[in-house]
Protein backbone atom coordinates (compact mmCIF):
# COMPACT_ATOMS: atom_id res chain seq x y z
CA UNK A 1 0.00 0.00 0.00
CA UNK A 2 1.39 3.34 -1.03
CA UNK A 3 1.60 6.18 1.45
CA UNK A 4 1.61 9.89 0.73
CA UNK A 5 5.02 10.97 -0.50
CA UNK A 6 5.86 7.66 -2.27
CA UNK A 7 6.57 7.66 -6.07
CA UNK A 8 3.47 6.92 -8.18
CA UNK A 9 5.00 3.85 -9.83
CA UNK A 10 6.63 2.60 -6.65
CA UNK A 11 10.26 2.50 -5.76
CA UNK A 12 12.59 1.77 -8.76
CA UNK A 13 14.50 -1.44 -8.70
CA UNK A 14 18.07 -1.34 -7.48
CA UNK A 15 17.27 1.44 -5.12
CA UNK A 16 16.53 0.80 -1.53
CA UNK A 17 12.86 1.29 -0.96
CA UNK A 18 13.19 3.47 2.12
CA UNK A 19 15.26 3.66 5.23
CA UNK A 20 12.98 1.43 7.24
CA UNK A 21 15.47 -1.34 6.93
CA UNK A 22 17.93 0.74 8.93
CA UNK A 23 15.50 1.46 11.73
CA UNK A 24 14.31 -0.66 14.57
CA UNK A 25 10.80 -1.88 14.83
CA UNK A 26 9.75 0.88 17.21
CA UNK A 27 10.88 3.64 14.86
CA UNK A 28 9.03 3.51 11.59
CA UNK A 29 8.64 5.85 8.66
CA UNK A 30 5.58 7.49 10.18
CA UNK A 31 7.57 8.80 13.18
CA UNK A 32 7.53 12.47 12.14
CA UNK A 33 4.26 12.47 10.28
CA UNK A 34 2.44 14.21 13.15
CA UNK A 35 5.08 16.99 13.45
CA UNK A 36 4.12 20.18 11.62
CA UNK A 37 7.05 22.51 10.92
CA UNK A 38 4.99 25.71 10.95
CA UNK A 39 6.29 29.29 11.18
CA UNK A 40 6.19 29.45 15.00
CA UNK A 41 8.26 26.27 15.22
CA UNK A 42 10.89 27.72 12.89
CA UNK A 43 11.03 31.04 14.76
CA UNK A 44 11.50 29.24 18.08
CA UNK A 45 14.59 27.41 16.84
CA UNK A 46 17.78 28.17 18.71
CA UNK A 47 19.81 28.27 15.50
CA UNK A 48 19.21 30.70 12.65
CA UNK A 49 20.75 30.55 9.22
CA UNK A 50 22.64 33.62 8.04
CA UNK A 51 21.36 35.31 4.92
CA UNK A 52 23.30 35.11 1.64
CA UNK A 53 24.60 38.64 2.09
CA UNK A 54 25.82 37.79 5.59
CA UNK A 55 27.54 34.60 4.37
CA UNK A 56 29.51 36.53 1.74
CA UNK A 57 31.80 37.90 4.45
CA UNK A 58 35.12 36.25 5.08
CA UNK A 59 35.16 33.48 7.66
CA UNK A 60 31.42 33.82 8.08
CA UNK A 61 29.57 31.03 9.79
CA UNK A 62 26.54 29.40 8.28
CA UNK A 63 24.33 29.66 11.34
CA UNK A 64 24.14 31.75 14.53
CA UNK A 65 22.65 31.17 17.92
CA UNK A 66 19.41 33.00 18.50
CA UNK A 67 19.15 35.09 21.64
CA UNK A 68 16.31 34.49 24.00
CA UNK A 69 15.47 38.20 23.68
CA UNK A 70 14.99 37.91 19.95
CA UNK A 71 11.49 37.67 18.59
CA UNK A 72 12.61 35.10 16.01
CA UNK A 73 12.28 35.05 12.23
CA UNK A 74 14.27 36.78 9.57
CA UNK A 75 11.58 39.32 8.88
CA UNK A 76 11.52 42.81 10.34
CA UNK A 77 11.24 43.01 14.11
CA UNK A 78 8.13 44.40 15.71
CA UNK A 79 7.60 46.18 19.04
CA UNK A 80 5.91 43.09 20.50
CA UNK A 81 8.49 40.67 21.96
CA UNK A 82 8.22 36.94 21.52
CA UNK A 83 7.09 34.47 24.12
CA UNK A 84 10.64 33.74 25.29
CA UNK A 85 11.51 37.41 25.54
CA UNK A 86 8.39 38.13 27.57
CA UNK A 87 9.19 35.31 29.97
CA UNK A 88 12.76 36.53 30.40
CA UNK A 89 11.66 40.08 31.03
CA UNK A 90 9.12 38.90 33.60
CA UNK A 91 11.78 36.83 35.39
CA UNK A 92 14.20 39.75 35.58
CA UNK A 93 11.44 42.02 36.84
CA UNK A 94 10.52 39.58 39.61
CA UNK A 95 14.16 39.26 40.69
CA UNK A 96 14.63 43.04 40.76
CA UNK A 97 11.43 43.51 42.77
CA UNK A 98 12.46 40.89 45.34
CA UNK A 99 15.92 42.45 45.70
CA UNK A 100 14.52 45.96 46.15
CA UNK A 101 12.05 44.71 48.76
CA UNK A 102 14.83 42.98 50.72
CA UNK A 103 16.98 46.09 50.70
CA UNK A 104 14.07 48.31 51.79
CA UNK A 105 13.11 46.04 54.68
CA UNK A 106 16.74 45.79 55.77
CA UNK A 107 17.26 49.53 55.88
CA UNK A 108 13.87 50.59 57.22
CA UNK A 109 12.65 48.41 60.06
CA UNK A 110 9.38 49.19 61.85
CA UNK A 111 11.36 49.82 65.06
CA UNK A 112 13.36 52.76 63.70
CA UNK A 113 11.72 56.22 63.81
CA UNK A 114 11.17 57.96 60.52
CA UNK A 115 13.92 60.54 59.97
CA UNK A 116 13.46 64.11 58.93
CA UNK A 117 10.40 64.89 61.07
CA UNK A 118 9.36 68.45 61.87
CA UNK A 119 11.07 70.21 64.79
CA UNK A 120 9.06 70.34 68.00
CA UNK A 121 8.41 73.46 70.09
CA UNK A 122 10.90 74.70 72.66
CA UNK A 123 10.04 74.07 76.33
CA UNK A 124 11.47 76.78 78.63
CA UNK A 125 11.79 77.21 82.39
CA UNK A 126 13.18 80.51 83.70
CA UNK A 127 13.77 80.75 87.47
CA UNK A 128 14.65 84.13 89.06
CA UNK A 129 17.01 84.05 92.04
CA UNK A 130 16.34 86.59 94.79
CA UNK A 131 19.13 87.67 97.16
CA UNK A 132 18.64 87.50 100.91
CA UNK A 133 20.75 90.62 101.62
CA UNK A 134 21.78 93.78 99.84
CA UNK A 135 23.60 93.32 96.54
CA UNK A 136 27.34 94.05 96.95
CA UNK A 137 28.91 96.62 94.62
CA UNK A 138 32.36 97.69 93.52
CA UNK A 139 34.66 97.82 90.53
CA UNK A 140 34.05 95.04 87.97
CA UNK A 141 37.63 93.75 88.24
CA UNK A 142 37.45 93.63 92.04
CA UNK A 143 34.05 91.95 91.99
CA UNK A 144 35.26 89.25 89.61
CA UNK A 145 38.44 88.70 91.64
CA UNK A 146 36.47 88.12 94.87
CA UNK A 147 33.82 85.86 93.28
CA UNK A 148 33.90 82.18 92.23
CA UNK A 149 34.23 83.47 88.64
CA UNK A 150 37.80 84.59 89.29
CA UNK A 151 39.13 81.53 87.46
CA UNK A 152 36.57 81.64 84.62
CA UNK A 153 37.70 82.44 81.10
CA UNK A 154 36.54 85.50 79.20
CA UNK A 155 34.00 85.24 76.39
CA UNK A 156 33.96 82.38 73.89
CA UNK A 157 37.20 80.98 75.36
CA UNK A 158 35.14 79.68 78.27
CA UNK A 159 33.07 77.43 75.96
CA UNK A 160 35.45 74.53 75.48
CA UNK A 161 34.93 71.56 73.18
CA UNK A 162 34.92 68.00 74.56
CA UNK A 163 36.85 65.06 73.14
CA UNK A 164 35.27 64.07 69.84
CA UNK A 165 34.49 60.50 68.81
CA UNK A 166 32.15 59.08 66.21
CA UNK A 167 28.83 57.47 67.10
CA UNK A 168 27.07 54.54 65.50
CA UNK A 169 25.46 56.57 62.70
CA UNK A 170 27.41 59.87 62.81
CA UNK A 171 31.04 60.37 61.79
CA UNK A 172 33.69 62.40 63.60
CA UNK A 173 33.16 65.30 61.21
CA UNK A 174 29.42 65.36 61.84
CA UNK A 175 29.95 65.36 65.62
CA UNK A 176 32.42 68.25 65.31
CA UNK A 177 29.89 70.14 63.16
CA UNK A 178 27.14 69.67 65.78
CA UNK A 179 29.39 70.87 68.62
CA UNK A 180 30.58 73.90 66.66
CA UNK A 181 26.98 74.91 65.84
CA UNK A 182 26.07 74.57 69.54
CA UNK A 183 29.03 76.76 70.51
CA UNK A 184 28.04 79.36 67.91
CA UNK A 185 24.53 79.40 69.36
CA UNK A 186 25.85 79.99 72.88
CA UNK A 187 28.15 82.78 71.71
CA UNK A 188 25.44 84.58 69.74
CA UNK A 189 22.70 84.14 72.37
CA UNK A 190 24.77 84.81 75.52
CA UNK A 191 27.74 87.03 74.57
CA UNK A 192 26.73 89.25 71.65
CA UNK A 193 26.51 92.86 72.99
CA UNK A 194 23.56 93.78 70.75
CA UNK A 195 21.61 90.69 71.83
CA UNK A 196 22.35 91.37 75.51
CA UNK A 197 21.10 94.94 75.14
CA UNK A 198 17.88 93.79 73.47
CA UNK A 199 18.72 95.59 70.22
CA UNK A 200 19.07 92.52 67.97
CA UNK A 201 17.82 88.95 67.68
CA UNK A 202 18.80 87.99 64.12
CA UNK A 203 22.21 86.49 65.14
CA UNK A 204 20.25 83.86 67.10
CA UNK A 205 17.40 83.46 64.61
CA UNK A 206 19.63 82.41 61.70
CA UNK A 207 20.88 79.41 63.71
CA UNK A 208 17.43 77.92 64.38
CA UNK A 209 15.48 75.26 62.51
CA UNK A 210 12.87 76.81 60.15
CA UNK A 211 10.09 74.95 61.98
CA UNK A 212 10.87 76.95 65.17
CA UNK A 213 11.08 80.43 63.63
CA UNK A 214 7.41 81.23 64.24
CA UNK A 215 7.71 80.36 67.94
CA UNK A 216 10.95 82.35 68.23
CA UNK A 217 9.46 85.43 66.56
CA UNK A 218 6.46 85.39 68.88
CA UNK A 219 8.72 84.94 71.93
CA UNK A 220 10.76 88.00 70.96
CA UNK A 221 7.87 90.23 69.93
CA UNK A 222 5.29 89.14 72.55
CA UNK A 223 7.13 87.30 75.36
CA UNK A 224 5.08 85.35 77.88
CA UNK A 225 5.83 83.14 80.86
CA UNK A 226 3.73 80.24 79.58
CA UNK A 227 6.67 77.86 79.25
CA UNK A 228 6.93 78.25 75.46
CA UNK A 229 7.27 81.94 74.61
CA UNK A 230 9.86 83.34 77.04
CA UNK A 231 12.47 85.36 75.19
CA UNK A 232 14.99 84.64 77.95
CA UNK A 233 14.64 80.93 77.17
CA UNK A 234 16.09 81.49 73.70
CA UNK A 235 18.71 84.11 74.61
CA UNK A 236 20.11 86.31 77.36
CA UNK A 237 19.01 89.93 77.31
CA UNK A 238 18.56 92.64 79.91
CA UNK A 239 15.72 95.07 80.23
CA UNK A 240 17.35 98.25 78.87
CA UNK A 241 15.37 100.30 81.40
CA UNK A 242 16.83 98.37 84.35
CA UNK A 243 20.52 97.64 83.73
CA UNK A 244 23.31 97.76 81.17
CA UNK A 245 26.70 96.10 80.96
CA UNK A 246 29.44 97.70 83.04
CA UNK A 247 32.16 95.47 81.53
CA UNK A 248 31.91 93.76 78.10
CA UNK A 249 34.20 90.95 79.25
CA UNK A 250 31.79 88.22 80.36
CA UNK A 251 33.15 85.36 82.46
CA UNK A 252 32.09 81.89 81.23
CA UNK A 253 32.55 78.32 82.43
CA UNK A 254 30.74 75.07 81.57
CA UNK A 255 30.66 71.86 79.59
CA UNK A 256 29.41 70.46 76.27
CA UNK A 257 28.28 66.86 75.79
CA UNK A 258 26.83 64.91 72.85
CA UNK A 259 24.80 61.73 72.44
CA UNK A 260 23.11 59.89 69.58
CA UNK A 261 19.46 59.53 70.56
CA UNK A 262 18.23 58.05 67.24
CA UNK A 263 19.82 56.81 64.00
CA UNK A 264 19.14 60.23 62.46
CA UNK A 265 19.31 62.50 65.55
CA UNK A 266 22.39 63.79 67.37
CA UNK A 267 21.76 65.66 70.64
CA UNK A 268 24.12 68.17 72.27
CA UNK A 269 23.67 69.22 75.91
CA UNK A 270 25.17 72.48 77.17
CA UNK A 271 25.59 73.51 80.83
CA UNK A 272 27.27 76.91 81.28
CA UNK A 273 27.43 79.73 83.84
CA UNK A 274 27.72 83.30 82.54
CA UNK A 275 28.72 86.09 84.93
CA UNK A 276 28.03 89.69 83.84
CA UNK A 277 29.09 92.99 85.43
CA UNK A 278 26.11 95.38 85.24
CA UNK A 279 25.22 98.87 86.45
CA UNK A 280 21.96 100.85 86.67
CA UNK A 281 20.65 102.09 83.34
CA UNK A 282 18.87 105.22 84.61
CA UNK A 283 19.63 108.08 86.95
CA UNK A 284 22.95 109.80 87.46
CA UNK A 285 26.04 108.21 85.92
CA UNK A 286 27.08 105.33 88.09
CA UNK A 287 30.19 105.70 90.14
CA UNK A 288 33.30 103.74 89.35
CA UNK A 289 32.54 101.35 92.17
CA UNK A 290 28.79 101.12 91.45
CA UNK A 291 28.86 97.87 89.44
CA UNK A 292 27.44 94.53 90.55
CA UNK A 293 27.53 90.95 89.29
CA UNK A 294 24.63 89.15 87.62
CA UNK A 295 24.86 85.38 87.09
CA UNK A 296 22.94 83.30 84.53
CA UNK A 297 23.01 79.50 84.51
CA UNK A 298 21.83 77.99 81.17
CA UNK A 299 21.16 74.31 80.48
CA UNK A 300 20.18 73.73 76.84
CA UNK A 301 19.41 70.65 74.74
CA UNK A 302 19.97 71.03 70.99
CA UNK A 303 19.07 68.39 68.40
CA UNK A 304 20.58 67.91 64.95
CA UNK A 305 19.69 65.74 61.98
CA UNK A 306 21.80 65.44 58.84
CA UNK A 307 19.89 68.22 57.13
CA UNK A 308 20.55 70.55 60.09
CA UNK A 309 24.26 69.73 60.04
CA UNK A 310 24.48 70.51 56.33
CA UNK A 311 22.63 73.83 56.77
CA UNK A 312 24.45 74.73 60.06
CA UNK A 313 21.32 75.16 62.13
CA UNK A 314 19.93 73.64 65.33
CA UNK A 315 16.66 72.60 66.91
CA UNK A 316 16.44 73.92 70.46
CA UNK A 317 14.52 71.27 72.40
CA UNK A 318 14.58 72.60 75.99
CA UNK A 319 16.05 75.42 78.06
CA UNK A 320 16.39 75.60 81.86
CA UNK A 321 17.61 79.00 83.07
CA UNK A 322 18.40 80.38 86.54
CA UNK A 323 19.36 84.05 86.86
CA UNK A 324 19.97 86.47 89.70
CA UNK A 325 20.02 88.61 91.69
CA UNK A 326 16.57 89.87 90.71
CA UNK A 327 13.22 90.33 92.31
CA UNK A 328 10.86 87.34 92.22
CA UNK A 329 7.91 89.64 91.63
CA UNK A 330 9.29 90.68 88.21
CA UNK A 331 8.47 88.56 85.17
CA UNK A 332 11.78 87.53 83.53
CA UNK A 333 10.18 86.32 80.28
CA UNK A 334 10.83 89.53 78.32
CA UNK A 335 14.23 90.35 79.80
CA UNK A 336 16.24 90.13 82.99
CA UNK A 337 15.93 92.99 85.51
CA UNK A 338 19.04 92.74 87.72
CA UNK A 339 19.10 94.18 91.20
CA UNK A 340 22.08 96.53 91.14
CA UNK A 341 24.55 97.45 93.87
CA UNK A 342 22.96 98.25 97.24
CA UNK A 343 19.46 97.14 96.24
CA UNK A 344 17.29 94.89 98.38
CA UNK A 345 14.68 92.48 97.05
CA UNK A 346 11.17 93.87 97.29
CA UNK A 347 9.76 90.38 97.90
CA UNK A 348 11.58 87.27 98.93
CA UNK A 349 8.97 84.85 97.64
CA UNK A 350 7.21 84.63 94.28
CA UNK A 351 4.23 86.86 93.50
CA UNK A 352 0.81 85.73 94.60
CA UNK A 353 -1.25 83.76 92.09
CA UNK A 354 -5.04 84.02 91.99
CA UNK A 355 -6.60 80.74 90.76
CA UNK A 356 -9.96 82.51 90.26
CA UNK A 357 -8.62 84.93 87.67
CA UNK A 358 -9.60 84.15 84.10
CA UNK A 359 -7.19 84.19 81.20
CA UNK A 360 -3.83 82.54 80.80
CA UNK A 361 -1.93 82.57 84.11
CA UNK A 362 1.82 82.68 84.27
CA UNK A 363 2.82 79.06 84.66
CA UNK A 364 6.21 79.89 86.14
CA UNK A 365 4.76 82.21 88.79
CA UNK A 366 5.51 79.72 91.54
CA UNK A 367 9.14 79.32 90.51
CA UNK A 368 11.59 81.44 92.48
CA UNK A 369 14.85 80.57 94.13
CA UNK A 370 17.04 82.08 96.82
CA UNK A 371 20.42 83.28 95.60
CA UNK A 372 23.20 81.87 97.73
CA UNK A 373 25.82 84.38 98.82
CA UNK A 374 29.02 83.44 96.98
CA UNK A 375 32.09 82.91 99.17
CA UNK A 376 34.60 85.73 98.83
CA UNK A 377 38.14 84.82 97.91
CA UNK A 378 40.78 86.24 100.29
CA UNK A 379 44.54 86.31 100.03
CA UNK A 380 46.35 83.63 102.10
CA UNK A 381 47.82 84.85 105.40
CA UNK A 382 51.60 84.82 105.83
CA UNK A 383 53.33 82.80 108.55
CA UNK A 384 54.23 84.84 111.73
CA UNK A 385 57.81 86.02 112.02
CA UNK A 386 60.05 84.49 114.71
CA UNK A 387 59.53 86.17 118.04
CA UNK A 388 56.15 87.62 117.12
CA UNK A 389 53.33 87.21 119.64
CA UNK A 390 51.09 84.23 119.16
CA UNK A 391 47.78 84.83 117.37
CA UNK A 392 44.83 84.30 119.69
CA UNK A 393 41.75 82.64 118.15
CA UNK A 394 38.42 82.58 119.90
CA UNK A 395 37.03 79.08 120.36
CA UNK A 396 33.35 78.29 119.82
CA UNK A 397 32.81 78.46 123.60
CA UNK A 398 34.15 82.03 123.82
CA UNK A 399 37.48 81.19 125.54
CA UNK A 400 40.61 82.26 123.70
CA UNK A 401 43.32 79.75 123.06
CA UNK A 402 46.77 80.42 121.58
CA UNK A 403 47.63 79.04 118.20
CA UNK A 404 51.41 78.98 118.90
CA UNK A 405 52.82 76.10 121.00
CA UNK A 406 53.14 76.87 124.74
CA UNK A 407 56.29 75.80 126.71
CA UNK A 408 55.22 73.63 129.63
CA UNK A 409 57.41 73.45 132.86
CA UNK A 410 59.56 70.37 133.29
CA UNK A 411 58.06 67.79 135.69
CA UNK A 412 59.59 67.66 139.25
CA UNK A 413 61.78 64.61 140.03
CA UNK A 414 60.12 61.92 142.09
CA UNK A 415 61.96 60.90 145.40
CA UNK A 416 62.71 57.24 145.54
CA UNK A 417 63.67 55.41 148.87
CA UNK A 418 67.29 54.28 149.22
CA UNK A 419 68.06 50.58 149.03
CA UNK A 420 68.65 48.94 152.50
CA UNK A 421 72.15 47.83 153.46
CA UNK A 422 72.91 44.15 153.48
CA UNK A 423 71.96 42.52 156.83
CA UNK A 424 69.74 45.41 157.96
CA UNK A 425 66.20 44.60 159.11
CA UNK A 426 63.40 45.40 156.67
CA UNK A 427 61.72 48.76 157.08
CA UNK A 428 57.98 48.72 157.49
CA UNK A 429 56.05 51.40 155.56
CA UNK A 430 54.72 54.22 157.62
CA UNK A 431 51.09 53.88 158.57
Amino acid sequence: MAVPGDPPDGTPEGIGGNDDEYRSDEYRSDEYRSVVFDEDFVRAARLQEFSARERMGEHARAVRSRSSWSSGGSGPRTSTPGRGARQGMLLVLLIATAFATAVYLGLRTPYDPAPGGPAGPLATVVVPLAPATAVPGGRPADLFARSPAADYRVGAAGITMPAVRHTRHFSDGQVVAALSIAKDYLVQSSLDPDVLAGAASRPVRVLLDPDQLAQFDRSVSSPSGDGKHAATGWLVRFDPAAAVLADPRVRVSGTLAFEETAPDVLEVTTDHTFVYAVRPATGAPAAVDGASLFTVRRELRLRFDREDLAARRAELASAYVMAGPQDCSADPAAGFRPLTAGAHPAAVGPPASDPYTSGHPRRTAGLCGALAAPPERTAPTAAPAPGAPATVVTAPGGEPFPTAPVALPAPAPVARPAAPEPGAPPVSPAP
